[in-house]
């Protein structure tokens, strides 16, 4: 059994007498290069339910830009302009193909140079095309003063290694980039003096900080990149793939065990009332270990999207007993 599926019953709680779907929901969004888009078909099939509110999002890296265009668009049209908004950035990704841990040029001879460069050598006036698809998108002005929801956005600070959590009333387009600033792909990003590096090193995504922040009793967490793998890759290109997707899942299987330890313990008052569930991207889609988290051709995103929509689906439809 997966470490996802283990955490209800970690938690321990009689779920029996909880109401399903719950009426408001706190979200955390797991980052894995263009895998993200599982969570935008997750996302998309939550706004169709009118009953359903979200108090707070959590995310790194592409966990992180499906929070921020979640909260804008919901802020500037309601759950039709958030569905938009998804959708428009998605299929600019794939125009662009720039969002992931590798990009879809990593396999031409340009691509097998830039593996052998560093982004300050190979892109030496930091072009970001990600930054334009933000600033376009989002009024992070607007968004710092009215977000509907709470945002919790994690990078990793360059010079200790420690986890930053940018929140909704400070956010810029650069905290953002931060959290999705891979280190060999995109220079870093300073913000206040500091330079910071993806978020999905130390947080992905951040569980335990949305636990505290979180007025709503039940959390989802939407996982992306798969944590289990049948047999052992050895090529270079699929150990390089399995060491990356170990390191994207070491932090939130440390956190599961963590809110699993504090439930044990009873270490809070707020794990009295918390209910904790996953949907796991892996779990919905076979072969998904096998699949580049830089494909950013459209119909294997619209493929993760579906994904997420059936999963996000099936999850509303459990029985309260069930979870």
């Amino acid at each position: 059994m997966s470490i996802q599926k283990q955490v209800a019953a970690w938690l321990g709680f009689d779920t029996s007498k909880c109401s399903w779907p719950p009426p408001r929901l706190s979200i955390g969004l797991q980052g894995g290069g263009s895998f993200g888009a599982f969570a935008w078909g997750v996302l998309d099939r939550l706004l169709d339910e009118e009953r359903l509110a979200i108090d707070a999002l959590s995310g790194a890296s592409a966990g992180a830009v499906n929070a921020v265009l979640f909260a804008s668009g919901l802020l500037e049209g309601g759950r039709k302009e958030g569905k938009a908004r998804l959708e428009r950035f998605w299929r600019r990704m794939s125009v662009n193909a720039v969002l992931g841990p590798r990009g879809a040029f990593t396999m031409t001879p340009l691509g097998a140079a830039m593996r052998m460069l560093s982004p300050y050598q190979f892109n030496p006036f930091n072009l970001n095309p990600l930054r334009d698809a933000l600033v376009e998108e989002v009024d992070f002005a607007r968004l710092r003063a009215e977000a509907p929801v709470k945002l919790l956005i994690a990078a990793t600070r360059v010079s200790d290694g420690r986890q930053r959590i940018f929140r909704e009333n400070e956010l810029t387009a650069d905290m953002v980039l931060a959290s999705a600033c891979l280190p060999l792909l995109h220079h870093s990003v300073n913000i206040d003096g500091e330079d910071y590096w993806d978020g999905g090193y130390v947080a992905n995504p951040p569980l335990f900080p949305l636990v505290i922040a979180s007025e709503a009793e039940h959390i989802l967490a939407v996982l992306v990149t798969p944590n289990a793998v049948e047999g052992t890759p050895l090529n270079r290109r699929d150990i390089i793939k399995r060491l990356e997707q170990i390191q994207f899942n070491a932090t939130v299987n440390a956190e599961f065990a963590a809110l699993q330890l504090g439930a044990i313990l009873r270490m809070s008052p707020i794990f009295e009332r918390l209910r904790l569930t996953s949907i796991s991207a892996a779990d919905e889609i076979d072969g998904l270990a096998r699949e580049s988290a830089g494909d950013l051709a459209w119909d294997f995103l619209d493929r993760l999207r579906q994904s997420g929509r059936d999963a996000a689906s099936v999850w509303l439809a459990r029985q309260p007993g069930s979870i």
